[in-house]
């Protein structure tokens, strides 16, 4: 029989505590305040104001202007297992011409899809992506 080391041991107790496989999902309502404090501006949730795709997403859709002057809408959905489709959802009622460069402008973390008006910085990337909360 073989027995674990100690050191692996306490890594799968810390994990286990620190939430490691934590799988609650980011939402709209949860990420709103964030945005807002990190300098976002016409920071909006609602429905009829952050698209179709976002306005239906199962946790809410969010929209918002980053310090630079660039748009993000964020579709919030149900579980990291519907982004595929929300994402071949975006692509499909994209403009043909815009078709070809969603991969520039459309990123997944976890639940979300951030689609912005044009190729985020790292800066505004990693700033949205900090403020995704539950």
């Amino acid at each position: 029989m073989r027995r674990f080391p100690p050191l692996a041991a306490l890594v799968v107790v810390v994990l286990a505590g620190c939430g490691g496989g934590s799988s609650k999902p980011y939402t709209a309502q949860g990420s709103e305040a964030c945005f807002t404090k990190n300098g976002f501006t016409g920071v909006t949730t609602s429905a009829t104001k952050v698209g179709f795709i976002a306005g239906f997403s199962a946790n809410g859709g969010l929209q918002a202007r980053s310090p630079k002057g660039n748009v993000v809408t964020i579709a919030f959905t149900a579980g990291p297992g519907a982004v595929a489709g929300t994402e071949k959802a975006y692509r499909k009622a994209a403009p043909p011409s815009l078709r070809p460069h969603m991969s520039d402008i459309m990123e997944s973390k976890g639940n979300a899809i951030l689609v912005w008006t044009v190729s985020p910085s790292p800066q505004e990337l990693s700033g949205a992506e900090n403020c995704l909360h539950s």
